[in-house]
């Protein structure tokens, strides 16, 4: 997934948050080479994921 995802492209931070568990769990918790590339992505998207989360959240609450 693109470092910056449309609004409506993004997945929630649950999704992402398992993949990145799964990630984890498959490699033993040991991450180099490709693993550790795509778990840097997965962590960003996630920060983004959150921080849209959080926008909608305090939008719905005003």
């Amino acid at each position: 997934m693109p470092p910056n995802p449309s609004p409506g492209s993004v997945r929630s931070s649950a999704a992402v948050n398992t993949e990145i568990r799964e990630l984890v769990t498959a490699c033993g918790g040991w991450l180099y080479g490709a693993a550790r590339v795509r778990y840097a992505e997965l962590v960003e998207e996630w920060t983004v994921t959150v921080a849209a989360e959080r926008r909608i959240e305090v939008v719905e609450a005003a």
